[in-house]
């Protein structure tokens, strides 16, 4: 089962989330065969750390739980919430078999938090070569929409916005991405 997991951070972390990136790293190394995709968000200006973003292929709603809440940085405080929600993986892949290539500006995610009703963008779009991740959020069955979690490349935030039918969300948010682990 593959699962969407956004821990945002806390205000004024930063520097705790410095102190426990070592760590942060060695408790992802142990997921990095379920590991679909992964990176932190940035804010406005581009370089401040705003949250971190991991679509992981586990064998339970319960096992991801343990994987969001175990996170070292969760059990330091270091973030306000997270948003974990079962995914599925529309186009079939990992980052790291995206043809763009690991390097590169212009990468977002886009969250589309959904309304009650019909499900919306269950199909990839046209230009898949620029999508890293593409996946509707569902309830812990598997069974309801509640949203559409993509990670692409664009040349600026509109353009990543305008991958998602906006007039079917109840809100669309529009993070600087960039991938993530080991450098």
């Amino acid at each position: 089962m593959e699962f969407f997991c956004y821990h945002r951070d806390r205000p004024g972390s930063l520097p705790l989330r410095e102190e426990l990136l070592e760590e942060h790293w060695s408790y992802m190394d142990r997921y990095a065969k379920e590991l679909i995709a992964r990176g932190p968000t940035f804010g406005a200006d581009g370089e401040t750390p705003t949250g971190s973003v991991h679509i992981v292929d586990l064998p339970d709603p319960a096992a991801a739980r343990a994987f969001a809440f175990d996170e070292p940085g969760y059990q330091a405080g270091a973030y306000r919430d997270v948003l974990l929600r079962r995914w599925r993986n529309l186009l079939g892949r990992t980052m790291w078999d995206f043809p763009g290539g690991r390097t590169g500006d212009d990468r977002y995610l886009v969250l589309g938090l959904g309304t009650a009703g019909q499900a919306a963008d269950l199909d990839v779009p046209p230009d898949r070569d620029e999508l890293v991740a593409y996946g509707p959020l569902l309830s812990d069955d598997g069974e309801t929409w509640l949203g559409t979690a993509v990670l692409l490349r664009a040349p600026d935030p509109d353009t990543a916005r305008a991958v998602l039918t906006a007039d079917r969300y109840a809100d669309i948010e529009v993070h600087d991405w960039e991938f993530g682990g080991r450098r």
